[in-house]
């Protein structure tokens, strides 16, 4: 009897464990929403999109490499990107060749991961619920190889 009850009390545990942690299907369309406010805001020239997408103290690193081979880190903040996009961002890029793929890799409470492929680079979202809103924290990028 006593078996009986602690498994039983186990099985309930971990049905209410995997409950909390589940990702719900408004959060997975507003982790979405917040990749395409980021990219579409970009292309569209529509900072208050961007901004809407980025938490203030976001970083976007790409890591760039010199002739000599030494590598350097260079980071843009939430306002760079909120400024450049207010001054037009991607909006000369031709609509047929705004890539906005975007793909939710793990979500884990609070915390999610989203690539996001564009025109001309490929994105790596740290997305966080904050304040009950999904925002971005983190961008790793890397610029896409020129076409041969």
């Amino acid at each position: 009897m006593k078996t009986k009850l602690c498994v039983a009390v186990v099985l309930m545990l971990l049905v209410l464990s995997a409950a909390a942690k589940a990702q719900t299907p408004a959060d997975t369309q507003a982790i979405k929403q917040t990749a395409l406010d980021y990219i579409e805001g970009w292309y569209e020239g529509n900072a208050e999109r961007m901004e809407r997408a980025l938490h203030p103290e976001l970083a976007k690193r790409i890591v760039r490499s010199s002739p000599e081979g030494r590598s350097r880190l260079d980071q843009m903040s939430a306002m760079s990107l909120v400024q450049g996009t207010r001054r037009g961002g991607g909006k000369d890029t031709p609509k047929e060749k705004q890539q906005k793929d975007v793909t939710i890799l793990d979500v884990f409470e609070n915390a999610a991961s989203v690539k996001v492929v564009a025109s001309d680079w490929i994105d790596y979202l740290h997305v966080a619920k904050y304040n009950g809103r999904w925002v971005i924290v983190n961008v790793l990028w890397e610029l896409k190889p020129p076409p041969k």
